[in-house]
């Protein structure tokens, strides 16, 4: 028989199956061989058409018998109301800052550098040379390799002064990112239904992992300074806190850094309270005019818990972090990590470590401060001429964010909204209050992509806010 005679069967069987019931069997391949008197072959393609077309089914060892016909319908899963019961902290939606979005936007909203401000050459050699080495193959030690651990604490240490006992790489434990640390740290030292102290406005990412971790976070109110030592004392004899997390600097979102005074008066006060403080040094590579003062050089006394993240300045693909923590607190954060995570990926941690040991670190550190205070002021500049209603509070000293105050009764939601459809992406400051928000207020990042359409995103924020207050 010719090449069409494989479709002619298949449409003769169509017939049948149309009249049959289903589940009915098919004859078999020898029986349909001598009725249409064709080779093995043809019937085997007839028949695969016609399961292609989800007509018939297949039972190896039984036969071929007509699919039944799903109807859709709803899908019911109400039982699971009943088993889940009603969550324990109020469930967020996820924030804007990890919002992925097309090419050809405007995209001031995310939390993370481009590509460019990457050390990319560093990442994929160390990454190659980490997949060959035993790194690929083996489990780590839990609270991280110690070569890393050895870094961390390195790094802290060249800043501890005299006097102070610098941090031993016994007291680092390597996380999977510093979110997964904060989770831990809030666990483990706080606990369910306990207060922590937490920077007003903060991290929306701790403000989420204190939430998750069923811990009640009261804010103090921080500015371009940092908090003033007197509330920081009161919100602790109110509350009964033993624990402040905050960002003394660069701070996400408003860029503040603290000085060296105000760091030691906070200190006294944390430590007068007999409590912890939490020091999320996310931004420690991203200096621009100035450079980190880390509290926790300062404190050999296990007052002070210090996070330092290599997520956004070696590459997101490596998210690896490293806590310093001394005394029993830092057991119980390692107990904690162990049971989420047990281990980081030993072969992350090698390419981490080989990224920031290499000469061309520094380099590259040297540049991208160069390029961050460029793509800042290029920023700045741009909304002083295109959107002056939008207040720059601080200008900010390093990290990846502005700080804008709006005028009041600004409709942050409709600002976003016409924003985004004319291309430009922003992220309304409402989810890095963890009470209510202090006024209207945006942030933006200054080191995403394509900083040479900042003076037009600039332009199309401006008219937004135009439009929004009159």
């Amino acid at each position: 028989m010719n090449n069409d005679s494989s479709s002619r069967i298949a449409a003769r069987l169509k017939e049948w199956i149309a009249g049959a019931a289903p589940g009915s069997r098919l004859p078999s391949t020898r029986s349909l061989v001598a009725e249409y008197q064709a080779s093995p072959v043809t019937v085997q393609k007839a028949l695969q058409a016609l399961a292609t077309q989800g007509l018939i089914e297949s039972r190896p060892g039984v036969g071929t018998f007509v699919r039944a016909v799903r109807t859709a319908r709803p899908s019911d899963y109400g039982w699971q109301t009943a088993a889940l019961r009603a969550p324990q902290a109020p469930l967020r939606p996820a924030s804007a800052a990890m919002r992925s979005t097309a090419n050809d936007v405007i995209a001031f909203h995310s939390g993370y550098p481009d590509r460019e401000l990457l050390p990319e050459r560093l990442v994929r050699a160390a990454l190659t040379r980490a997949a060959r080495g035993d790194a690929a193959l083996f489990r780590p030690p839990t609270a991280g390799l110690p070569e890393l651990q050895s870094w961390f604490a390195h790094e802290l240490g060249t800043a501890t002064p005299v006097g102070v006992m610098p941090p031993t790489p016994s007291d680092v434990i390597v996380l999977p990112g510093s979110q997964s640390g904060l989770s831990s740290i809030f666990r483990a030292l706080v606990g369910v239904g306990q207060p922590l102290l937490i920077e007003s406005p903060s991290y929306w990412g701790a403000i989420l992992a204190a939430s998750q971790a069923g811990v009640r976070a009261v804010p103090v109110p921080s500015g371009a300074d940092g908090p003033d030592p007197d509330e920081l004392a009161r919100a602790f004899e109110e509350t009964g806190a033993r624990m402040f997390y905050a960002q003394p600097n660069f701070a996400n979102p408003t860029g503040a850094q603290w000085s060296a005074q105000r760091g030691q008066e906070v200190l006294d006060v944390v430590r007068k309270h007999g409590a912890f403080l939490v020091e999320d040094d996310w931004a420690h590579d991203f200096g621009i005019t100035a450079n980190p003062v880390c509290l926790a050089a300062q404190d050999d006394s296990g007052h002070v818990v210090y996070l330092r993240s290599l997520t956004k300045s070696v590459s997101p693909a490596i998210r690896v972090a490293g806590v310093i923590a001394r005394g029993p607190a830092r057991e119980r954060i390692l107990a904690a990590q162990a049971a989420e995570s047990m281990y980081v990926s030993g072969l992350l941690q090698a390419a981490a470590l080989d990224v920031v040991t290499q000469p061309g670190w520094q380099t590259h550190l040297r540049g991208l401060r160069q390029q961050l205070q460029a793509r800042r002021d290029l920023l700045v500049t741009s909304l002083r001429e295109h959107a002056p209603q939008a207040h720059i509070s601080n200008l900010p000293k390093g990290g990846l964010n502005l700080w804008l105050r709006l005028p009041d009764g600004s409709d942050l939601e409709r600002l976003t909204r016409d924003c985004e459809s004319a291309g430009v992406i922003i992220a309304a400051g409402t989810e890095w209050f963890p009470a209510e928000a202090a006024g209207p207020f945006i942030r933006l990042n200054y080191a995403g992509p394509n900083p040479g359409a900042f003076p037009e995103g600039a332009r199309i924020l401006g008219q937004a806010i135009a439009r929004n207050i009159t």
